[in-house]
């Protein structure tokens, strides 16, 4: 049985803070939005640093879905299937990833005589009973290692806890860069599932990975949800570390910041024009973001310059971060600008503009 270890000072170890390596385990942010429908592909959805992957296995709705069946846990992350794939092809997959920063994963001693296990816990509830498979894949060394869990009961909170082995072979680079996928499958072809479940780690075996797999995408009456999900160094999972809205919403904007949908005509940064067409509009970031983010809009007219009392709608945006707390938004309007006026960068009369600057792993 394990045992929890007491420090010098008498304190259990497993009360410090900062022991969860996953962020939005509570699944309480969600800057893109809380549903996205007809989902087929890879790709951040919905809730922050979670992300569907895969390919050919069905379509999908994205939620972050109130929970009010789940002591200490509000929020949850729902698959629901809408177009069903009763029978995978060879090379279906999909499934539900977080990906991690070497550099915070360095605690685990991967690759060294030290190497750490891994705890990695979670509360998931679905509709169809059976084994489900939870894979590790190491970027940096192409390596990887998959345990299973099972749903016991439909429709029904339950509380799984696997234990990863630790590593010797390979350690994670010490940078910003991806070094662990987490990926949590919902179903997958015989590509996937042919060979025997690869449960210590090894190099990367695709037959491996996710042998024995429910295809959840068999039936539009399907649906799973996740949440609590914690993962730390050591062969003991403990409670959640829960922490506080506004904490978890500036580890999340170090990845992706969404600006607009709060008002009408709302200010997201100030600048100055530099001719009749062009501008220049500077805008804080309320943390530094992981690496020089892309820029995407939901439409280049849902934004506007104020310029001497007048509102002109944006043509085309594009992004240059060079300071870590800022970033400077260069673009372009039909006409009426005069250079060296001072301008406001705001939504155009929508509360449906979002401006996403994405530094995602």
């Amino acid at each position: 049985m394990a045992v929890s270890r007491i420090n010098e000072a008498g304190l259990n170890v497993n009360q410090y803070g900062n022991r969860n390596v996953i962020i939005n385990g509570a699944m309480t942010v969600a800057q893109r939005g809380t549903s996205v429908t007809g989902i087929t592909s890879s790709g951040y959805q919905t809730l922050d640093r979670f992300k569907t992957s895969g390919s050919a296995g069905g379509t999908w709705t994205m939620a972050q879905t109130a929970i009010t069946d789940l002591a200490q846990f509000a929020q949850s992350l729902k698959m629901d299937v809408t177009t069903a794939k009763s029978s995978p092809d060879s090379g279906s997959s999909f499934r539900i990833q977080t990906l991690l920063e070497g550099q915070d994963l360095q605690r685990f001693a991967k690759g060294t005589s030290s190497a750490k296990e891994y705890s990695l816990s979670f509360y998931v509830k679905g509709t169809t009973t059976g084994t489900y498979i939870v894979e590790f894949y190491d970027v940096d060394n192409t390596r990887h290692v998959s345990k299973a869990y099972t749903i016991d009961a439909a429709n029904t909170w339950e509380y799984k806890t696997l234990l990863f082995p630790a590593d010797t072979t390979g350690a994670f680079d010490n940078d910003n860069a991806s070094s662990l996928i987490i990926s949590w499958y919902l179903m997958a072809g015989s590509d996937l599932t042919s060979g025997t479940l690869q449960q210590t780690w090894g190099a990367a075996s695709n037959t491996t990975r996710a042998s024995g797999q429910v295809n959840l995408a068999a039936s539009t009456s399907n649906d799973w949800q996740i949440t609590g999900v914690q993962l730390e160094v050591g062969d003991t999972a403990t409670d959640f570390e829960h922490r506080t809205f506004a904490d978890e919403l500036q580890k999340c904007q170090r990845y992706c910041i969404v600006y607009g949908g709060v008002a009408a005509y709302d200010r997201v940064g100030v600048g100055h024009c530099t001719n009749a067409t062009n501008f220049s509009v500077v805008i804080s970031m309320p943390v530094e973001m992981r690496a020089s983010p892309a820029e995407s809009t939901s439409a280049d007219s849902d934004f506007a310059l104020y310029h001497q009392t007048t509102v002109t709608p944006i043509t085309a945006l594009s992004v240059n971060y060079t300071n870590p707390k800022t970033a400077t938004l260069t673009g372009t309007v039909a006409s009426g600008l005069t250079a060296g006026k001072f301008v406001q960068f705001l939504t155009n009369n929508t509360t449906n503009a979002r401006l996403t600057l994405d530094a995602e792993l």
